[in-house]
């Protein structure tokens, strides 16, 4: 079984998530510690952000570190378990609202698309929306004011 690096790595829809994750400088820490929930948006999911907005998070490598991990929270959790939850405190410290829709489960605006696929370091989800915490939000936008 391979790490859950590995895999999306393997995954070709979720390419830029692998590659904002490696940018952002937070995969050494990830491979201490776990097991870990990830919560990894496909490639289609970063093309709903405005480029420029984008690219602004990109540049500021604390900011896109901030943002991969809003997307990891500690611990091994399935959509069962995440279904008997509110909310889930993240590795970034934000918390992720959870909620079950018409669609199926919810994290804020995303919506698992794919779940519970297993790894040696736990498990992650498939989501097709990138997840950006207030904070990275609210610097992204005074920088466009």
């Amino acid at each position: 079984m391979k790490s859950i690096y590995e895999t999306a790595r393997e995954d070709s829809r979720l390419s830029t998530s692998v590659r904002m994750a490696e940018a952002g400088g937070v995969l050494e820490s990830l491979q201490k510690g776990g097991p870990y929930t990830a919560f990894i948006p496909t490639n289609e999911a970063y093309e709903i952000i405005p480029e420029e907005r984008l690219e602004t998070i990109i540049k500021d490598r604390e900011r896109l570190a901030d943002m991969v991990l809003y997307h990891v929270v500690q611990g091994k959790l399935t959509t069962r378990e995440l279904s008997r939850m509110e909310a889930i405190k993240t590795l970034q410290g934000d918390h992720l609202d959870i909620a079950e829709s018409p669609k199926g489960m919810r994290l804020n605006e995303a919506a698992i698309i794919q779940s519970d696929i297993e790894c040696m370091d736990g498990i992650y989800h498939v989501i097709d929306h990138v997840l950006i915490p207030r904070a990275v939000k609210a610097r992204v936008e005074k920088s466009w004011t």
